[in-house]
């Protein structure tokens, strides 16, 4: 069954916020739902941290969509998102990256030698302290052993997608982003894949902010959630759970 937006005679503004890491596939999505409905789709990418605490301060939101499942769980028990609408939809990889011209050639493995191809640059990487991609990051070198010998070296990024032009400038030489990033880039190439069970599973949980559930707003998340939207999301990379 194709799926139909419903015209309006008003037109309403649905602020959406999403992780970083969405960037594109989510811009592909809103132009694709726009030329078939009146409402317009106001887009915010940023860290799922700084997103939170975003809608804790009472910023504008219809919709989030998280990169770690502890920051939607944080605002469902804040009574800040809807828990019935809650749907923990996509997933993704951890890659290592480099830049394409780069020689750098590792096998990420139990105690590879991060540090010694890092020489005297540092490593790009989302800030571990808050931002999904940096936790998961700090998770996969600790379980791999390799996290006392880089975590002086790091150069922490607001999010994975900063992370990502970090190593696409050469401004280091290595950088851990996630797959679908790469996907996004023409200057980076993935030296490896860190093994899945190297970190926690990396889960974008979907969500309505409390009391926006709106006729404008449902439609939207309908579409997003929707299968139309979950193959735009499986063309830029991710994984529709």
């Amino acid at each position: 069954m194709l799926f139909t937006v419903p015209r309006q005679t008003t037109a309403e503004d649905v602020w959406l916020l999403a992780a970083a890491s969405l960037s594109d596939a989510v811009t592909a999505i809103t132009e694709s739902y726009q030329a078939k409905s009146n409402d317009k789709i106001i887009n915010l990418f940023a860290s799922s941290s700084a997103l939170a605490r975003q809608i804790e301060n009472g910023a504008p939101a219809d919709i989030f969509i998280s990169a770690s499942l502890d920051w939607m769980d944080m605002l469902i028990e804040n009574d800040l998102i809807e828990p019935t609408s809650r749907q923990d939809a996509l997933g993704n990889s951890l890659v290592l990256v480099t830049p394409v011209d780069s020689a750098i050639d590792l096998e990420i493995k139990t105690n590879f030698p991060l540090a010694k191809a890092l020489g005297d640059s540092r490593l790009a990487i989302a800030d571990p302290d808050s931002v999904p991609a940096g936790l998961y990051s700090a998770a996969a070198l600790k379980s791999l052993g390799v996290w006392p010998m880089v975590a002086d070296k790091l150069a922490p990024g607001s999010d994975v997608r900063n992370t990502l032009a970090l190593v696409e400038r050469g401004e280091t030489r290595l950088g851990i982003v996630y797959e679908t990033d790469v996907t996004a880039s023409k200057k980076v190439r993935i030296v490896d894949h860190f093994p899945n069970e190297s970190h926690p599973p990396i889960i974008y949980s979907f969500g309505i902010v409390s009391d926006q559930d709106r006729s404008a707003v449902v439609s939207f998340y309908d579409f997003l959630t929707g299968a139309e939207a979950m193959n735009i999301f499986k063309v830029h990379g991710f994984t529709p759970q």
